[in-house]
């Protein structure tokens, strides 16, 4: 739809025109590098009525490739006309989440929140906090409790628990804990070298290998079938 502008903008007013919630609209800054089309789009939609729009800084094409181009977002930011516009990309410490909010009006946090949930603690607080591998696991099972809860208790709950879950583990090994890095922030398109937590448990969670977070979940809801595989399917997990 970015490369139908004029559709879109119909769309808006009349999602608008119809409905009982406020209606905001998601875009990235284009869909290749040779279309950057985010700043006339935020021109044509700010006069729909939207609530507000949201701007991944990144094109389509790009995907995590490349860093988010949020001094683009914030030219964007300077044409709509009031409509507040939140900025979306790269952001895992409050370090992060400082620099990006004076460049639009608020800000959208994704994989952030994926690799390190407590991010939004980090940012009420203004500090790092040292996470502990007993600590994480017990938010594993938190969710578990949850899972198990909403697709239930029986064979196909569990498994479709666990395919989530290790969704969310593809994510979640590439928090570094706070103790072990060398510098602050973690940054989160910089991929580590191979290390080794404060504790076994620790080791495996930073684990790349689907293996090891496979055994993660047998932690948390009993051995897999056999002959059980899991690829992930989001490629946002990965580093490029």
């Amino acid at each position: 739809l970015m490369d139908r502008a004029e559709r879109l903008e119909q769309m808006a007013r009349a999602m608008v025109a119809v409905s009982s919630v406020p209606v905001s609209i998601k875009v990235r800054i284009g869909t290749s590098e040779n279309k950057i089309t985010g700043l006339p789009l935020c021109e044509r939609l700010r006069g729909t009525g939207v609530s507000h729009l949201v701007m991944h800084g990144r094109t389509r094409q790009q995907r995590y490739t490349k860093h988010a181009d949020w001094d683009y977002i914030s030219q964007c930011r300077a044409v709509c006309g009031g409509v507040p516009l939140l900025g979306n990309g790269d952001v895992l410490s409050f370090e992060d989440y400082n620099v990006r909010l004076s460049q639009a009006d608020g800000v959208m946090i994704g994989r952030g929140a994926l690799i390190k949930p407590w991010i939004f603690q980090e940012i009420q607080e203004q500090r790092h906090i040292d996470i502990t591998s007993g600590e994480r696991l017990e938010m594993l099972r938190r969710f578990r409790d949850y899972g198990l809860e909403h697709w239930g208790s029986d064979t196909a709950g569990v498994e479709k628990c666990r395919h989530f879950l290790l969704e969310w583990l593809s994510f979640l090994y590439r928090y570094i804990p706070v103790g072990l890095l060398e510098v602050l922030p973690q940054r989160i398109n910089e991929r580590p070298p191979s290390y080794f937590g404060r504790d076994e448990l620790e080791t495996l969670m930073c684990s790349p290998r689907s293996d090891d977070w496979i055994r993660i979940t047998e932690m948390v809801l009993g051995k897999v079938p056999d002959e059980f595989n899991f690829v992930p399917k989001h490629v946002a997990n990965s580093y490029s």
